[in-house]
């Protein structure tokens, strides 16, 4: 596929927006078995807000790819049948959440516990709609498979979770090992998920063909043109048309960026002791 750099944008902001309330969150539910610090406080509210703030920066990212952005409101129109709809929804429901939640916890108001569940359900939910975009297209082997989901999930979990080391070394010391050893097994969760998308991937072979789409079984047969004077929306959209080398290069160059070089710089960290190099995992994953 040739996807917009927005969509991209889009995906990964507000990925590792739930990513980062997943951790905040978790880190309010442990705290609620102690009293919380006034730093445990600060941090997840500083944390559910940030999460909140790259939702934001993703749904404007969004905008980007729109042909006519002053009509975005009629996707939501189709909500009954398109998972693009129900995401459309759920995203500024879960940023209004979100945002709520922070101010409630920053506040100590006694409804930040049920602003909190909401905002789980809600971030659950975005992580639905989003992969079910993409899980839904049968006609695109590579996507129609319950490890999209496994993936947006993973993902999205491990790069909030990297994010959530970097606060933590700034607001809230004490967690600094629980969220470091949490981002390296997420993180290794998330290349194994994406290893076993790229291991099915290359095993899957085309479902149809030159003989099956014409109906002639002949060997014999050539296309010597694509049917259309001037290309079309698929031909655009379904075909990224680089070569084999520049795609077998992006490869490698994610897994590297978006798996290896991150546990390394938090593990050197953790070890070490640098924050600097905890800061630097996340805007290299």
């Amino acid at each position: 596929m040739r996807p917009a750099f927005s969509v991209v944008v889009f995906t990964t902001l507000a990925g590792a927006g739930q990513g980062l309330f997943l951790a905040v969150y978790a880190a309010d539910l442990l705290s609620r078995r102690s009293v919380a610090g006034e730093s445990a406080v600060l941090f997840i509210a500083a944390g559910a807000a940030l999460a909140a703030g790259l939702a934001v920066l993703g749904l404007a990212a969004s905008f980007f790819h729109l042909g006519h952005p002053e009509r975005a409101w009629r996707a939501a129109a189709m909500w009954r049948t398109s998972w693009l709809s129900r995401e459309v929804i759920v995203l500024p429901l879960f940023i209004a959440l979100c945002a709520a939640y922070a101010l409630a916890t920053q506040q100590g108001w006694a409804g930040g516990a049920w602003l909190g569940a909401a905002a789980l359900l809600a971030c659950t939910a975005l992580f639905v709609c989003t992969a079910m975009i993409y899980m839904c297209l049968r006609f695109l082997q590579e996507w129609a498979s319950p490890l999209t989901m496994v993936n947006f999930v993973l993902l999205g979990a491990a790069s909030g979770c990297t994010l959530a080391v970097a606060l933590s070394a700034w607001l809230a010391p004490q967690w600094l090992a629980t969220y470091s050893t949490a981002a390296i097994l997420l993180t290794l969760a998330a290349l194994a998920a994406r290893a076993a998308s790229l291991a099915r991937n290359a095993r899957l072979r085309p479902k149809s063909s030159l003989q099956s789409a014409i109906g002639v079984k002949s060997g014999r047969i050539r296309q010597m043109a694509m049917g259309f004077t001037a290309g079309s929306f698929n031909t655009r959209e379904f075909f990224h048309g680089a070569s084999p080398q520049k795609l077998l290069a992006v490869k490698w160059v994610f897994l590297l960026l978006v798996f290896v070089l991150p546990v390394l710089l938090v593990a050197a960290g953790a070890l070490f002791r640098s924050t600097a190099l905890m800061v630097l995992a996340f805007p290299v994953q």
